[in-house]
């Protein structure tokens, strides 16, 4: 279980905290969803749990046992907004085994078969790619390094509707497996995986409607 208690994030450079006593728990095999605005503080909370900025104040514990940075660069896989900014890798092969030179051909192609890519030839450059062939390699990439938390940022965001579709479906297999926290301005067809669901607006986290009344609602919109 991970467990997020009265979590702050107060840079020097910031008049008032981006992130405001945040609380939250979520279990294994579940998919939290904080939805909120531009400028709330949603990435922020990724990189906190990724490891890549540090809280200035409050835990985060993963099954009670409080976590530093270098503890949650361990737990937590994080897949960028823009994934393909962060592709380093000449071709597929490359990139999956970018700090990985051990790795073997079963597990590259173990992690491919994880998020459908395991059709496109290993020397296909990951720039070359689709816009939703890059976000599931960028899935990919993490699961190599077998995380206990996925972290996703607006994973569906520029996507088509076929792709929206495809992705929300590889998120509900890989959520079998793991732990995923998933971030966005708009829910969309994201709520139906979803497990748990908060708002965050100003730096402050409240939970939200459970996810089928939001589904339900939704429905009645359209």
């Amino acid at each position: 279980m991970l467990y997020l208690k009265n979590l702050t994030y107060h840079p020097a450079v910031s008049s008032v905290p981006i992130l405001k006593s945040i609380n939250l728990q979520l279990a294994p095999q579940q998919m939290g969803l904080v939805v909120g605005p531009s400028g709330s503080g949603k990435t922020t909370l990724l990189e906190i749990l990724a490891g890549l900025a540090e809280k200035t104040s409050g835990e985060v514990l993963w099954r009670e046992q409080e976590l530093l940075p270098i503890d949650l660069r361990y737990l937590g896989g994080l897949v960028f907004q823009f994934p393909e900014r962060h592709f380093c890798g000449g071709t597929i092969l490359e990139e999956l085994r970018l700090g990985h030179p051990e790795l073997s051909s079963d597990r590259v192609h173990k992690a491919l078969d994880e998020v459908g890519l395991d059709h496109l030839s290993l020397q296909t450059s990951p720039h070359s790619l689709s816009g939703g062939q890059q976000r599931r390699l960028a899935l990919a990439v993490q699961l190599i390094r077998e995380p206990h938390l996925l972290l996703l940022d607006e994973p569906t965001a520029g996507l088509d509707w076929s792709m929206r579709r495809q992705l929300v479906s590889l998120l509900a297999r890989l959520k079998q497996e793991w732990m995923l926290l998933v971030v966005t301005h708009d829910a969309g067809d994201l709520l139906e995986i979803a497990d748990r669901c908060w708002t965050l607006h100003h730096g402050n986290l409240q939970q939200g409607a459970e996810p089928q009344t939001l589904r339900t609602n939704s429905q009645i919109g359209s």
